[in-house]
């Protein structure tokens, strides 16, 4: 096992590095720049913005500088002064020799310039990751439920309460379901705050709109494989040794037809911690999610490079984990 996660860790380096390459090249190769938008700026300061912020390099010399921002680790003195070119997301003291390591700058935003990619990390992702942790709850503890409930009530009326819940789950997304819970208990029943973020009673309606909607392929994956593994030969011997259905469901049954399920909860964990814009636009949440879009609009390339390679660190972190649980889940998995 140490060996194959060592292995993963390699190969996670590898596919971060492709992964900026292709973006910090695509992004370059589209017509236009971060400042075209800008009205009534001459050429002249066009060109000490891109001065000033390296632009007038050859595009592979801007990669490297880029990419040695971020990947190589640096020793400074203590008291290095911040600069929205100097702001390093890792800064670790080392008493020994009165040192500070420094690692990973992912540079200045082209369109706050009093902020730095890593400003805007510290102060969006905490929230998006507690808005995302609280959606995959909401996911997994209605999801899970309702797909074993219908699995094991099949062609009863709790299977088809429970999948009629799964249909509208997947056909009413965010921006249909956020609105109306909005209204409904923030404006009408005033039991939720309509909008902000600050307190728990924030977090229920955000939550719950995209957990539910993530909730409804959980219960329907759920339901296809448990009703699977029903029907394997292990079960069947299982109840002839006279174990309890509940010891069946829980402890045979289920498990192993927890492996696909597990399989999607890795990309949708990382799809809900990073941020959802549309969720956090509805509900007035300051989080990380509409930098993803806005950065694109504004070709602000180091948000842009940063929110992607966030992104990409996320689902490949996600998909190593659900390969462990793998191996936990059914022990006939094995890694070397």
């Amino acid at each position: 096992m140490t060996k194959y996660i060592i292995r993963r860790l390699l190969i996670m380096i590898l596919v971060l590095f492709l992964i900026s390459l292709l973006t910090f090249f695509v992004m370059r190769a589209m017509p236009g720049g971060p400042f075209a938008s800008e009205k009534n700026l001459s050429q002249q300061t066009l060109d000490q913005l891109a001065m000033k912020y390296k632009l007038d390099q050859p595009l592979l010399q801007q990669f490297a500088n880029y990419l040695g921002d971020i990947a190589i680790p640096r020793i400074t003195e203590n008291e290095l002064q911040k600069t929205v070119f100097n702001d390093y997301l890792i800064n670790i003291p080392i008493p020994v020799i009165d040192r500070t390591l420094r690692w990973m700058n992912f540079g200045p935003s082209y369109k706050s310039t009093s902020q730095t990619v890593n400003d805007i990390f510290k102060a969006t992702l905490p929230i998006s990751a507690q808005l995302g942790l609280a959606a995959s709850a909401v996911a997994i503890v209605i999801g899970i439920p309702m797909g074993v409930i219908a699995a094991l009530k099949r062609n009863t009326r709790w299977d088809y309460m429970s999948m009629g819940m799964a249909i509208i789950g997947v056909s009413v997304p965010v921006i249909i379901s956020g609105p109306i819970l909005r209204y409904l208990f923030g404006v009408q029943l005033k039991l939720l705050p309509p909008t902000g973020w600050g307190g728990p009673e924030h977090f229920i309606m955000p939550a719950f709109a995209l957990g539910f909607a993530q909730s409804a392929l959980l219960a329907r994956l759920t339901r296809a494989s448990l009703l699977q593994v029903m029907n394997e030969d292990y079960i069947r011997t299982a109840r002839a040794k006279g174990l309890s259905e509940r010891v069946v469901i829980g402890v045979h049954a289920l498990k192993n037809a927890l492996i696909p399920v597990v399989t999607v909860l890795g990309p949708m964990f990382a799809f809900l911690v990073t941020g959802s814009f549309i969720a956090e636009l509805i509900f007035g949440i300051p989080g990380l999610g509409k930098f993803f879009v806005t950065s694109i609009t504004n070709r602000d390339y180091p948000v842009i490079m940063g929110t992607t390679l966030l992104f990409g660190t996320f689902i490949i972190t996600a998909n190593l984990i659900v390969d462990i649980l793998y191996a936990w889940i059914d022990p006939r998995i094995q890694y070397s």
